[in-house]
């Protein structure tokens, strides 16, 4: 509980930056949670912030796939790190979000989500140190599957409980800050690794690093999905947007072939990892702000631009590759591209995020949300057999492709509807 001080002082805090002043708004929540918005927008913002800092330590996009790199776990392997991550957390949202949601206190399974989380990370910093090749690869992959079930646990009503609680035009802001802030948090961790390139330690260092590593509603999500797939084809909009969703798959799946490629052009060892962590950092906590005012204004826009940004960094990433540009190949070079990758990535994720919360209503956000997570989920782990084509092609042509993807979902998502206020 806040002290009639600290909630005053929260409220100041909100009100600079939403930009409401004396002008609360309260769009598409009950009544009753319009004046708590406050103390609500910041308690989802610790939760939220804390659970992101633990995703970047374990990041399927970023450190384990260097990790795979230097352990030498073939690309196959590598294919399916995002795609379990991804879908591990959507598992527990449509198997036991109706047990959970029913709960008159959360914080048991929340323990629970952040003991096996904690669990799960030091089993991986053992196999790190152990282990190389295929045998690394299978434990890190279980291990992942644990952390991202946990994971799940914890966050398993989020997107009710911010459709509940925060108003419609402030869950950007919301969600932008939050990303922004653990960005932050992902920075100095960076920092810290640029300049701790011990020789004959890499492999010590990332097991260290993983080690650091409202009730009413809502019936089971998987049941939930199952009745209302009918919307796929009933609802004209819902299907545009999972069509959308589905195209956007090729800015998913690409960060861990980035690194696969700087890994490939670096001499610098945990220097050059150091670098691309920096640069998530400052992406995050630079763009993820901005992504989210705007997001607030035109949630359809946001996608087009950072989908637009990641089609094109594709394909100017493997031909500078395929030239031999050493300006860009360049551990500095690598670090920009990744910056520029996770601008374009926090764009996309919180674009749709704020797309479906803002064309879902009361009556039909828990039917939305579970189907999407349902069809995505399927079709992000059958994406992971990417990780084929890199063995194959490899992570250059790889980049091509996913970027043509890209380019390709831009050009859909420019003829969804508008959802948002267009006004802040």
């Amino acid at each position: 509980m806040y002290s009639k001080t600290q909630y005053s002082g929260l409220e100041d805090l909100y009100n600079r930056i939403t930009g409401d002043e004396d002008a609360r708004v309260c769009k598409d929540i009950p009544e009753a949670a319009c004046n708590d918005q406050p103390r609500n927008f910041f308690t989802y913002l610790s939760a939220n912030l804390l659970g992101k800092v633990a995703d970047e330590i374990a990041s399927a996009r970023l450190v384990i796939p260097w990790m795979f790199g230097v352990l030498g776990v073939p690309a196959v392997f590598t294919g399916f790190l995002v795609p379990i991550r991804e879908a591990g957390v959507l598992l527990p949202q449509l198997l036991v979000a109706a047990a959970v949601r029913h709960l008159p206190i959360r914080k048991g399974v929340w323990l629970l989500g952040a003991t096996l989380s904690a669990l799960s990370l030091f089993v991986m910093a053992i196999a790190a140190s152990t282990l190389e090749g295929n045998a690394a690869g299978m434990v890190i992959l279980v291990m992942l599957i644990i952390f991202s079930l946990a994971r799940g646990l914890c966050s398993v009503s989020a997107k009710d409980v911010l459709g509940k609680t925060v108003s419609k035009s402030r869950r950007g802001t919301l969600m932008g800050w939050s990303a922004g802030l653990s960005g932050i948090a992902v920075l100095i961790i960076g920092l810290w690794m640029s300049t701790t390139d011990i020789a004959g330690s890499g492999i010590n260092i990332f097991a260290g690093l993983l080690i650091a590593g409202g009730t009413e509603g809502g019936g089971n999500a998987l049941q939930v999905a199952i009745r209302h797939l009918r919307l796929l084809h009933d609802d004209g909009q819902f299907r545009h947007y999972i069509i959308a969703r589905t195209l956007l798959l090729s800015v998913a799946l690409a960060p861990p072939f980035y690194v696969l490629v700087a890994q490939a052009q670096s001499t610098a060892g945990l220097l050059g990892l150091g670098a691309l962590i920096i640069a998530n950092g400052l992406a995050t906590s630079i763009a993820s702000p901005f992504w989210g005012y705007m997001g607030d204004i035109s949630s359809r826009w946001v996608m087009v631009a950072a989908a637009t940004g990641a089609g094109l960094l594709g394909i100017f990433t493997f031909i500078a590759v395929s030239a031999g540009w050493s300006w860009v190949t360049g551990e500095i070079g690598m670090a920009v591209i990744f910056l520029i990758l996770n601008v374009m990535h926090g764009g996309v994720r919180l674009g749709r995020k704020v797309y479906l919360v803002d064309m879902a209503t009361g009556d039909n956000r828990a039917a939305y949300v579970a189907v999407s997570n349902t069809v995505i989920g399927v079709l992000m782990l059958l994406g992971g057999l990417i990780g084929l084509l890199g063995d194959w092609l490899g992570a250059t042509t790889l980049l091509l492709i996913l970027g043509l993807g890209s380019l390709l979902a831009a050009i859909y998502i420019n003829k969804l509807p508008q959802v948002s206020d267009g006004q802040r």
